[in-house]
């Protein structure tokens, strides 16, 4: 059995994210990453993401992260959690993560993509519907 769980700030931050998207997330970290990672960013108002866009951070005001019309956001940012720390310039960590995510997406059959995965402005930690 798989040692990580997540945390209380993780799980409020899958607040108004939709299930299948949640179901994924929980998934991929109960029982098919090999490395930790933490949910640290779900559902952003508006106001919010236009801070993001204006930090240079977001590239655009039509992210899902915002309540799609479905009444949920469709994405998820996660970040690999490694000896007390996110590794952000060590992008095995993202990949191991993604790698779970892509499982326990298959083993679910929901569509994700991985912001990893992007042509340009790649986003290791952002999944989406």
């Amino acid at each position: 059995m798989n040692r990580f769980v997540l945390s209380q700030r993780s799980r409020n931050n899958l607040t108004q994210v939709h299930p299948d998207l949640v179901a994924v997330t929980i998934l991929a970290l109960y029982s098919f990453t090999c490395v930790d990672f933490a949910i640290i960013e779900g559902m952003r108002d508006i106001d919010r993401q236009k801070q993001l866009v204006a930090e240079g951070v977001s590239w655009t005001m039509n992210s899902k992260h915002l309540i799609q019309s479905d009444g949920f956001a469709h994405a998820v940012d996660c970040a690999p959690w490694v000896n007390g720390t996110i590794p952000w310039d060590e992008w095995k960590y993202f990949r191991q993560m993604a790698e779970a995510m892509f499982k326990a997406a298959d083993f679910l059959k929901v569509d994700i993509e991985w912001g990893g995965n992007w042509p340009t402005a790649k986003d290791g930690p952002h999944f989406q519907l």
